[in-house]
């Protein structure tokens, strides 16, 4: 399936709690040109990133804008979830003289994403999704946070589709294993009920990683969620080992609840930039298990269709076809 132009150019963002992705969408090239990534921590707000950004585009600035922003529906401002910036939607357009600017949450960009993947864009873990029948499908992701959106799909032509943003990473998250049971029974008198991304994100694998060491009585020598996902798939620390077993169990009745609570059942994308890394263990882990079991539901769980985005700019994608 090809990636649909739209009517003008348009400066398209995909704004995280760690990066930040620019680029400028021409619905002549069905491109994404002059990318760049942008660090957060090394700048004060948007409004500096998108300065320097259209300081170095070596043409005309684009009149329209799309952002995907890593933040709850909002009126005019915006508060980011995972790092300290805000900004008024109406001074962003008249500061930079959009004639149009759309701001979006992070993963409806995801979602406006998915008819215009390229088979390349991803890695099917099970079944295939049929792009031309109309169905709901839902994206999910850890990363800084656990994000999530669904995408009413109609593949006639011009059809606007139906997304929907919402905070699966803020919903309630059960153990289903003894070690899961004392995982969160440590948990609990510091953080109250355990919700989805204190364990399900790049943060929440750090804390399995370090909780489980507090279980264990041993001594957590790992401080980054990567070294933990480093040592794990190298075999060289059994904590992180396991660690990296809970999350992948975790991740897939989290998965499995958000599919059932949504009626996605036309496919789950799993988004973000931990999952790609992930890929041959999730094959191997309780991952699929977790995700079908349950109950009654199983059946239609098994049937559910389930792929791993690998492109880093599934966003920009998706702020490139959402409608302004």
């Amino acid at each position: 399936m090809t990636r649909a132009g739209l009517a003008g150019s348009r400066l398209v963002g995909d704004v995280g709690g760690t990066n930040t992705r620019l680029a400028l969408f021409h619905p002549d090239t069905r491109a994404l040109t002059h990318l760049q990534r942008y660090k957060n921590s090394a700048f004060n707000s948007l409004q500096e990133v998108i300065e320097q950004w259209l300081q170095a585009l070596p043409e005309p600035a684009p009149r329209a804008a799309c952002l995907a922003v890593a933040a709850p529906p909002c009126g005019d401002d915006v508060a980011l979830l995972n790092v300290d910036w805000q900004f008024s939607k109406s001074a962003l357009q008249a500061q930079f003289a959009f004639a149009q600017l759309r701001c979006i949450n992070d993963f409806e960009g995801n979602a406006y994403a998915l008819p215009h993947l390229l088979p390349g864009d991803y890695t099917a873990l099970r079944g295939a999704i049929d792009l031309a029948k109309p169905q709901k499908l839902a994206t999910i992701g850890p990363g800084t946070g656990l994000g999530g959106a669904t995408l009413s799909h109609e593949p006639l032509e011009g059809a606007t589709p139906a997304v929907s943003a919402s905070e699966p990473g803020h919903m309630g998250l059960a153990p289903s294993t003894s070690l899961e049971y004392a995982l969160f029974q440590m948990l609990q008198p510091s953080g109250g009920e355990v919700f989805a991304e204190r364990l399900v994100s790049g943060p929440g694998l750090l804390t399995l990683y370090t909780t489980l060491a507090s279980l264990h009585g041993e001594r957590a020598v790992l401080d980054t969620p990567i070294a933990v996902t480093t040592a794990a798939q190298a075999q060289r620390d059994p904590l992180a080992c396991e660690a990296l077993e809970v999350f992948c169990a975790l991740l897939g009745s989290i998965c499995g609840d958000y599919v059932l609570a949504t009626g996605s059942y036309g496919g789950l994308y799993i988004a973000g930039g931990i999952a790609p890394q992930l890929l041959s263990t999730l094959r191997h882990s309780q991952f699929m298990t977790r995700f079908s079991s349950k109950g009654a539901m199983q059946q239609q769980l098994d049937a559910v269709p389930i792929r791993v985005v690998t492109t880093p700019v599934q966003g920009l994608i998706g702020a490139a076809h959402a409608p302004l």
